[in-house]
Order: structure tokens, then C-alpha cells, then sequence
């Protein structure tokens, strides 16, 4: 009975609310688990109720979960219930008044500009490869896409004539990035004299044909492949790098150059401008430090 409604409820993310593969995969991991606490209580899920679900919190917490992971996986559970009542398999709605556990505010990591600078302006191989790291990097930072938005690029989704990137976003939501400057340069030679000679590769295969960034046998270049190439070059400057850095500083960067809020959502594919709204306390914690270390009577006491 459990794993049929929960195969319902995920068929409702996959169709209804055009959940992403990683989306639907997560929240079906979480609901087993909590159906795995229901069946050890002996509980329908028809018939929950606001204790077995507050027993279910509890028993993630005190395996030592991060509150944000703890999150997650009520709010799976309020979903999942909601979706119940929704569809009429039942009036009781068990989580209506759980509130979901505090998650420390934690500001993205970001990197300087002068840092930037010099992740991108040191020396890159010679070759293909060298071309094609460059690129990739220079997009990611330049366009501030997700990895997956960065490797999921194929040569449609490029007009750099026009200056955009099409980019397929969470959810199968699509939009429109700028692409200029060092980006769009990079990007140009690595497709004239990187892309090319990387494709020759016997081992392509026709569903890659058309990926922008390919791997050295000649297949769409895979995210954790990109993760460690980050990685590699962040430590040959200094930096302990993560791809999802230079999407922040991306954000941080924009707004201390002035870009309006709605742009950057617009930029970022954020469904929601709460979302984006977390950079400006970042930028808000930089514009304080430059107060302090600057301002002659800052640190007096």
C-alpha cells in the first residue's frame, strides 16, 4: 500500500510539478525511510499522525543528521501528506502544524575578484583540453550556470552572435544567459580549436555529438570529471575550489558591479527572489569587513 501511493506521489513530481530526476530520487529515498518508521510503529500513512511524524524528526536528529538534511526530509514528508489529502485518499493532514527544524543561516562561499583573476589568467595546457578547461571555466564563472546547466550545454544552446547561452535549468526550466568578454573569447576558441579535434575521438558516441564540453575520449564531459577539474586548478593558484563557488561569486560579484536584483534571479534561474536575496547579505558582509579595515576609527574602543 506504502510504496504504491508513494509511487503515485512521485509519478505527481515527475508530471505535475516537473521535478528534476536528482528531485525525485531524493524525496523517494526520504519517504522509504519514513514509511520504514511508519510500518515499525505499525501506522497506515493514510492514518498518520502528528506524533509519528515529530518520532520521525526525532530519530533523524538524534542519528546526528544536519538540520538542513533533517529539513529536507520533513519537508519530503509534508509533501507527501499533502499530496494525500489533495487527492482525496484521506482528510488527515498530520504535518499541518509541524514546523520544520531551525536551519542555521549559512552564507555561500565566494572567492575575491582578485582571486578570480587569477584562477582564470593563469597558464592552461597546451591543446585541446587546455582550450576546453579554459572555456569552462571562464562560462561558469562568466554566466554563473549550475554544473549540470554547464555540461548539459549543447552547440544549439550557443549564439554568440547574439551574445546568449539557452540554459535548461531545475525543472526543465529554460532561459536565456548573457554571454560576453573573456567567456564568450574563450568559448569561441575552444569551439574553433579545442571541440574539434576532441570529437575525432573514436570512443564519441552519437548522443554526444552535439555536447559543447567533451571529455578526452570524445563523450559529453561528466560533472564529477568537471568537479575534479576545478579542483585541479583551484590548487595550482591556492584556492580550495568547488564548482558551486564560482556560481556565488558570480552572484556577489555582479551585485557589487550593481546589477539589479530581478536581473540576477533572471541570470541564476531562482524561481523565487528569496533565493537570490542571500547575496546581498554576502555583499553586505563585504562592504562591513571593507568598513572595518579601512575606517580610521572603525576598531576604536
Amino acid at each position: 500500500m506504502g510504496e504504491r501511493i508513494l509511487d503515485d506521489f512521485l509519478g505527481y513530481l515527475a508530471v505535475e510539478r516537473g521535478s528534476s530526476v536528482h528531485t525525485i530520487s531524493a524525496y523517494g529515498g526520504d519517504l522509504r525511510a519514513y514509511l520504514g518508521h511508519l510500518r515499525d510503529r505499525s501506522v497506515d500513512p493514510l492514518y498518520a499522525s502528528r506524533d509519528d511524524v515529530t518520532s520521525f524528526m526525532a530519530a533523524l536528529q538524534a542519528k546526528g543528521l544536519a538540520p538542513s538534511t533533517v529539513e529536507r526530509k520533513i519537508a519530503a514528508v509534508k509533501s507527501f501528506h499533502a499530496f494525500l489529502v489533495r487527492e482525496g485518499l484521506t482528510d488527515v493532514h498530520p504535518t499541518v502544524d509541524v514546523s520544520l527544524p531551525k536551519v542555521p543561516a549559512r552564507l555561500p562561499a565566494v572567492i575575491s575578484i582578485d582571486d578570480a583573476e587569477r584562477l582564470l589568467s593563469q597558464p592552461f595546457p597546451k591543446g585541446p583540453v587546455g582550450y576546453r578547461d579554459r572555456a569552462a571555466l571562464e562560462v561558469l564563472y562568466g554566466c554563473g550556470l549550475r554544473v549540470s546547466e554547464l555540461v548539459g550545454l549543447d552547440l544549439l544552446d550557443i549564439d554568440l552572435e547574439a551574445g546568449f547561452l539557452r540554459v535548461m535549468g531545475k525543472g526543465d526550466k529554460e532561459r536565456l544567459v548573457p554571454v560576453a568578454g573573456a567567456a564568450s573569447v574563450a568559448l569561441s576558441e575552444y569551439l574553433e580549436h579545442g571541440r574539434p579535434y576532441l570529437r575525432a575521438k573514436k570512443a564519441a558516441t552519437r548522443q554526444d555529438s552535439s555536447a559543447v564540453f567533451l571529455n578526452v575520449r570524445g563523450g559529453r564531459l561528466t560533472r564529477q570529471a568537471f568537479f575534479g577539474l576545478v579542483r585541479t586548478y583551484g590548487r595550482r593558484v591556492g584556492l580550495d575550489l568547488h564548482p558551486h563557488t564560482l556560481r556565488h561569486s558570480f552572484a556577489t560579484h555582479m551585485l557589487r558591479g550593481g546589477a539589479e536584483l530581478r536581473a540576477l534571479q533572471e541570470m541564476l534561474g531562482h524561481a523565487d527572489i528569496s533565493t537570490t536575496q542571500v547575496y546581498t547579505h554576502v555583499d553586505r558582509a563585504h562592504v562591513r569587513e571593507e568598513y572595518l579595515t579601512t575606517h580610521p576609527r572603525a576598531r576604536k574602543r
